[in-house]
């Protein structure tokens, strides 16, 4: 998967939950998808609707009330919930709300090995300085990133690293996603 696509199913905080609740066998309607996210209803139909724009769901043809339709996923989503759903088993329920955030995923793609942050900006070109800067303190938090400063370069500079469960969350997304220079 592109890291452009990827970007734009994280930026939807819903989205990555609801193709996770699809691989995981949940029926592709509005209420059982509604209940097994959590999340509320109008953050659900703009998730859903974005990723029938993103080509990665369609209406079931055929299925379902024109009020309760039925979704299904596309050839392309398929790929995407698994990677979902990959990404759900690994997070606990104390990190979903930061999984839900949109960059968080991207940066934890961007580190598989140590970088630097012009190199995760680099990577991730529509993210700012602020957006960026936010997510890996927000990590380093939640101890998911490591930052290392080299003092012995001027000016120093810090080198970011995944570790615990966000090493183990880069590895899934880093091995699915590709990056485009």
């Amino acid at each position: 998967m592109d890291i452009r696509l990827f970007v734009n199913i994280t930026s939807r905080a819903w989205a990555l939950p609801i193709l996770a609740q699809l691989d995981a066998g949940i029926a592709g309607r509005q209420a059982p998808l509604l209940a097994a996210t959590g999340a509320g209803r109008t953050a659900f139909a703009q998730s859903m609707d974005h990723l029938i724009t993103l080509g990665l769901m369609e209406r079931n043809p055929g299925y379902g009330h024109p009020l309760r339709p039925e979704f299904r996923l596309t050839p392309l989503g398929k790929s995407a919930a698994k990677l979902a759903g990959d990404i759900h088993r690994i997070a606990d329920e104390t990190d979903r709300d930061l999984l839900r955030r949109s960059w968080t995923l991207p940066v934890l793609a961007s580190l598989q090995t140590p970088r630097h942050f012009i190199e995760i900006k680099r990577d991730l070109s529509p993210i700012t300085d602020r957006a960026l800067s936010q997510s890996l303190k927000t990590m380093e938090a939640r101890n998911w990133v490591n930052r290392q400063v080299d003092d012995l370069t001027r000016p120093p500079r810090s080198r970011y690293s995944a570790v615990s469960t966000g090493s183990l969350l880069s590895d899934v997304t880093a091995s699915a996603v590709t990056f485009v220079q």
